[in-house]
């Protein structure tokens, strides 16, 4: 019994969670009429009955005036009484020894109540009561005359609130059906906006189809969400289609060196396979071809690798924490001096702390100077200065290369985008890619303009850490180094 009871109100609110919209807001409809209607009853109830109570008192307090007036100029004993018409109004005569006197063929009234011989005694002028004890209840009203009292009543009728109650039943009902006709014609007028996005989402996830936007109808909430489902497909069209062509720059760029890696490899089978690979091949050459492979391994592991990093759509899963940018620029330069033995690094670097990825900052540092790199002559440094301007950390990357034409500065930061001068470079356009992703990432901007030695100086700016939080950082170093 304990679980059943347990369960019981829990299935109305199942229920209700169950139901459309739409029939949600015909059983309210219906059920705030019902309320209205059955509050309007009780109220009109209420004073039709208060108002038909005192009509009927005024009407018994004037039938005994008369009556009591006559009594007293022709004595109790005596005075004429009117006979009973048949129905309605009933008299009595209340004499001093306590009888009573009644026209013929009246029924009979309740007996004289204790309150009533008491007016007929004098002590007091007048009476109302109400008597409910048979099945038809009277009103009686009993005022002083001589030495006794009259008495005046009339049948307690309540068929005029039974049948007002009656009627305002039926109104009601009718009210309950109105009302459920009204909401659900307001619910469907109401919802049709949302019933026309819902069919086009429906048909969206289908067809698959982003391209075609939701009408843009209705008005407050219905037009925000139109057009913040509008928004979404835009966002999703722009991810289908950035994955798309990251889909098809992969395989364009992927193309290439494996071609030449199964090239080679195919003609090193075909080779071992004759038995003529010492004598086809000599030791020098082999050694120039397995050189090729190894590299272009190495360049192709490179770019499945910067692939791999810049399909994932976040910069890393690291956290955020704050740091010195110059060790950060110091541990990127020292990657790149073991990559690139033959280029020098010339640094100039300032302590500047900044809030973001250590992993993600070194690896978008590391491919501006290898970027650098690849177009320094030798014996011209790649200087990399860190310094702190105003709220912002500035790094400056400064090659001595031939620079960037003009036309290649806007797609400088563009995936796989490689001016026709750095084609015969190795590389495959995707770093300066990733360094604008992690300095967007991280809030900052990068720029590019032309050196005063000549070639491409590569500027990023992030936002300096708080000098508060620095401080506290700082210190807090301090004293758990000494």
């Amino acid at each position: 019994m304990s679980r059943r009871a347990g369960r019981e109100p829990g299935r109305p609110a199942r229920w209700w969670r169950r139901q459309s919209l739409r029939t949600r807001l015909t059983v309210i409809a219906a059920m705030a009429i019902a309320v209205s209607v059955f509050a309007a009853f009780q109220v009109a109830s209420e004073l039709l009955d208060r108002e038909l109570r005192d009509t009927a008192e005024e009407q018994l307090r004037a039938d005994s005036r008369v009556l009591a007036t006559n009594a007293e100029r022709a004595g109790l004993a005596k005075v004429e009484l009117p006979p009973y018409p048949g129905s309605g109004r009933l008299v009595r005569v209340v004499l001093p020894d306590g009888s009573t006197r009644t026209p013929p063929g009246q029924p009979s009234l309740p007996p004289v109540s204790e309150n009533a011989e008491r007016v007929a005694r004098g002590a007091s002028a007048d009476l109302m009561e109400s008597d409910g004890s048979d099945e038809e209840g009277y009103a009686v009203y009993t005022l002083r005359a001589g030495d006794g009292a009259v008495q005046v009543a009339r049948p307690v009728d309540d068929s005029p609130i039974n049948r007002f109650g009656f009627g305002m039943l039926l109104i009601g009902l009718l009210c309950m059906v109105g009302g459920a006709l009204v909401g659900r014609t307001v619910a469907r007028t109401g919802l049709a906006p949302i019933d026309r996005l819902t069919a086009a989402a429906v048909r969206v996830a289908h067809t698959r189809e982003l391209d075609a936007a939701i009408p843009d109808e209705g008005g407050g909430e219905i037009r925000r969400l139109i057009r913040s489902i509008n928004d979404m497909l835009a966002a999703l069209r722009n991810s289908r289609q950035a994955q798309r062509l990251l889909a098809e720059d992969a395989a364009h760029e992927l193309k290439t060196p494996l071609t030449s890696l199964r090239l080679n490899v195919e003609l090193l089978i075909r080779l071992d396979r004759r038995g003529t690979l010492d004598s086809a091949l000599p030791a020098q050459s082999r050694t120039r071809l397995l050189n090729d492979l190894g590299a272009q391994v190495d360049e192709l592991s490179t770019r499945v690798a910067e692939l791999t990093d810049l399909a994932r759509g976040d910069v890393s899963d690291e956290s955020t924490e704050v740091l010195d940018l110059a060790d950060v620029v110091v541990a990127a330069a020292t990657r790149a001096r073991s990559r690139m033995p033959d280029i020098e690094v010339a640094l100039d670097v300032t302590s500047v702390w900044v809030s973001g990825r250590p992993a993600a900052l070194e690896r978008a540092v590391l491919n501006l100077i290898d970027n650098a790199g690849k177009w320094s002559p030798v014996g011209r440094p790649v200087e990399v200065r860190l310094r702190a301007e105003g709220a912002s950390a500035v790094l400056e990357v400064d090659d001595a290369g031939p620079g960037i034409d003009a036309a290649d500065v806007p797609r400088v930061f563009d995936r796989f985008y490689r001016a026709d001068s750095a084609r015969a470079l190795p590389g495959s356009g995707l770093g300066l890619s990733i360094v604008q992703r992690v300095v967007d990432a991280h809030g900052g901007r990068a720029t590019v303009a032309r050196s005063a030695r000549g070639g491409a100086l590569l500027r990023v700016g992030l936002p300096a850490a708080a000098p508060a939080l620095v401080a506290r950082l700082t210190t807090g170093e301090d004293t758990a180094a000494s």
